[in-house]
C-alpha cells in the first residue's frame, strides 16, 4: 500500500514536471510518462504504459546497463541514446526513487545544445551588462555637467562661436544617447509586470507602418491577457519590427500561439510564443550565432544593441528567444511564460 502511494505521488509530481520525463518500474517498464514524453517518443501514454523503454529508446544492451547502475541508487547520465523511430539523438538522465522506481529523464540532443547556447548568451548579456552600467554610471554624472555648461555657453556668444558651440551640443547629445543605450541592455531588477493584452500591444507597434509594407496578423484569439512588463515588451517588438524594415523587407507577419513541448527554466504551465516573419535580407551566416551578442551587427548603420536588448527583455520576462534566417525568410520567435497572476 506504501509503495502504490508512493508511485501515484510520484507520477503526480512527473505530470507537471516541464522536461521529458519517464518513470519505470524494476523491469525498465514504463509505469507513467509525462506529456512531453509522450510528445518526444510519439506515443501516447496509455500505449507506453507496461511496454520497457528500450521500444523506444536504443540501443538496447547500453540502456540495460545504464538503468542497470540507476537502480543501484546513482544519479547517472549518457549522450549515447537514440530513438528507435528516426533514430534521433537523447541524452538520458537517471536515479532510482525510494520505492525502487527509476525516473529517467531525456533531453532531446538539440534542445541540450540550445539550452547550452543559451547559457553562453545569458552568461555573455549579464558580463556584458555589468561592464556597460559600471561605465554609464561612471559618464553620465560628468556628461550632464558639460552640457550644462556647454548651453550655458551658447547664451554667451554669437556668430561663428555660437556655431561651434552648438556642433559641441550635438556631440554630447550623440554621446547622451550612447550611454542611454549602455543602461538599456543593463539588467532590470524587480520590473513590475501587468495585464497585458499581447494583441493590443503589437497592434500599437506596428499602427503607422507604411503603405507599402504589407503586414499579416496570425494571432490566437484565445490567448488572453497575460503578466508583462508593458514598457519593456512594447521595446523589445519595436526593436524587432525596426529590424525587418531595416533589412528591406515588404512583407512582415506576426503570429502568437500557445506552445506544448516548449520548456522554460523555472516555469510550470502555458507558454506564449510571438513570431515575426519577414521577407528581407537574410542575416550573414557568420554572425547568426552572435546576433543577440551586445554590438554585433550585419547592418552598415546600427550599434549592435537592438537583439542584445530584446533578449534582456525577455531573460527578464523568464523565456526565451530563438532566430532562424535564409533567403527571403528570416524569423525571431519570443517565447514567454502565460502568466495570469
Amino acid at each position: 500500500m506504501q509503495s502504490e502511494q508512493q508511485q501515484t505521488s510520484a507520477k503526480v509530481e512527473f505530470s507537471h514536471l516541464p522536461v521529458s520525463c519517464v518513470l519505470l518500474n524494476a523491469d525498465a517498464q514504463v509505469l507513467s510518462a509525462n506529456i512531453l514524453a509522450q510528445e518526444h517518443l510519439n506515443v501516447s501514454e496509455k500505449r507506453l504504459l507496461g511496454q520497457k523503454l528500450s521500444e523506444y529508446i536504443a540501443p538496447e544492451e547500453e540502456l540495460s546497463q545504464f538503468l542497470a547502475r540507476a537502480s543501484h541508487a546513482e544519479t547517472i547520465s549518457s549522450d549515447l541514446f537514440y530513438t528507435v523511430a528516426g533514430h534521433r539523438p537523447y541524452s538520458l538522465y537517471a536515479s532510482a526513487q525510494s520505492d525502487g522506481s527509476i525516473s529517467v529523464v531525456l533531453i532531446a540532443e538539440g534542445n541540450r545544445l540550445q539550452a547550452e547556447q543559451q547559457s553562453r548568451r545569458h552568461e555573455m548579456a549579464e558580463a556584458v551588462s555589468r561592464i556597460a552600467l559600471e561605465r554609464a554610471h561612471e559618464i553620465k554624472n560628468p556628461l550632464a555637467s558639460l552640457r550644462g555648461a556647454t548651453q550655458l555657453l551658447s547664451e554667451q556668444v554669437s556668430g561663428d562661436a555660437l556655431e561651434i558651440v552648438e556642433h559641441m551640443l550635438g556631440d554630447v547629445d550623440r554621446i547622451k544617447e550612447r550611454v542611454d543605450g549602455f543602461l538599456q541592455i543593463g539588467p532590470r531588477a524587480n520590473i513590475q509586470m501587468q495585464p497585458v493584452n499581447i494583441h493590443a500591444l503589437i497592434d500599437s507597434v506596428i499602427r503607422n507602418h507604411e503603405s507599402d509594407i504589407k503586414v499579416q496578423r496570425v494571432f490566437d484569439p484565445s490567448i488572453p491577457e497575460a503578466l508583462f512588463h508593458e514598457r519593456r515588451l512594447r521595446q523589445a517588438f519595436e526593436n524587432l519590427w525596426s529590424n525587418a524594415l531595416e533589412a528591406g523587407s515588404d512583407l512582415v507577419v506576426w503570429e502568437t500561439r500557445i506552445e506544448h513541448g516548449v520548456v522554460l527554466s523555472g516555469h510550470i504551465g502555458a507558454v506564449l510564443s510571438v513570431k515575426i516573419i519577414s521577407n528581407g535580407d537574410a542575416i550573414p551566416a557568420h554572425i547568426q550565432d552572435k546576433m543577440f551578442e551586445p554590438y554585433v551587427t550585419g547592418k552598415a548603420r546600427g550599434n549592435g544593441l537592438g537583439l542584445s536588448i530584446v533578449q534582456q527583455v525577455v531573460q527578464e520576462h523568464g523565456g526565451k528567444v530563438e532566430v532562424n534566417s535564409e533567403l527571403m525568410r528570416t524569423s525571431f520567435t519570443m517565447f514567454l511564460p502565460l502568466n495570469m497572476g
